[in-house]
C-alpha cells in the first residue's frame, strides 16, 4: 500500500499563525474543490479494502486495518449529501485526526498542498452557515475557483463521533 505521510512540526504552525498564513491540503468531491489544516492530515493513502459495519450511519463506509490500527472511514460524499461515485485511480483515503480520533475520509483527488492568506479567506454566506453547517469555516479565493475550507474536528457531531465509539472501531489499536 503506498502512503504519503505529512507530518509538520509546532514551529511551522506557530511561523504561520504569526506571519497570518495556513497551509491546507486540497482534495476533490466532484468538481468542488475542499481543504483542510495540513496539521490535521497524518497521511495519504490509496484506496484499499474497507470492511462494511452492519447498522453504520449511512455516511460510514466502514473501517480499515492500517498498519494495526482499525480507522473508521467517512464518506464524505455521503454526509454532504452529494450523489454517489465509482472510485477512480486518483481516490484516495485521507487519514486524519478529528476530535481527538483518528478517521480516514474517501475523497476522489487530492489535489495539493497550499499556503493561504488570511485575507483570501472569507466566511461563509450566512445562508449557508446558518444550516447548521458549522463544518464550513471559509471559503478560499484561488486563482481559478473557490475551495471550501472545511474544520474536520465539527464534520460530525458529538453524537456522530459517538456512534465510531462503542463498537471499538475508534482508531485504537488492535
Amino acid at each position: 500500500m503506498a502512503t504519503a505521510t505529512l507530518e509538520s512540526s509546532g514551529m511551522e504552525n506557530t511561523f504561520s499563525e504569526v506571519h497570518g498564513t495556513m497551509q491546507l491540503v486540497s482534495f476533490k468531491l466532484g468538481k468542488e474543490c475542499y481543504g483542510v489544516e495540513i496539521t490535521k492530515v497524518r497521511e495519504i493513502i490509496l484506496i484499499t479494502e474497507i470492511t462494511r459495519i452492519p447498522e453504520a450511519p449511512h455516511f460510514l463506509k466502514g473501517v480499515i486495518n492500517l498498519r494495526n490500527t482499525v480507522i473508521p472511514v467517512i464518506d464524505l460524499r455521503a454526509r454532504f449529501g452529494l450523489p454517489e461515485a465509482e472510485l477512480s485511480d486518483e481516490s484516495r483515503i485521507m487519514v486524519l485526526q478529528a476530535s481527538g480520533k483518528t478517521i480516514g475520509i474517501v475523497v476522489d483527488a487530492v489535489s495539493e498542498v497550499l499556503r493561504v492568506k488570511q485575507d483570501q479567506i472569507a466566511p461563509p454566506p450566512p445562508t449557508v452557515a446558518g444550516l447548521g453547517r458549522d463544518y464550513l469555516t471559509g471559503l478560499v479565493r484561488l486563482e481559478k475557483e473557490l475551495l471550501i475550507l472545511l474544520d474536520i474536528d465539527k464534520i460530525l457531531s458529538e453524537d456522530e463521533t459517538e456512534a465510531l465509539t462503542p463498537a471499538g472501531w475508534n482508531g485504537r489499536e488492535s
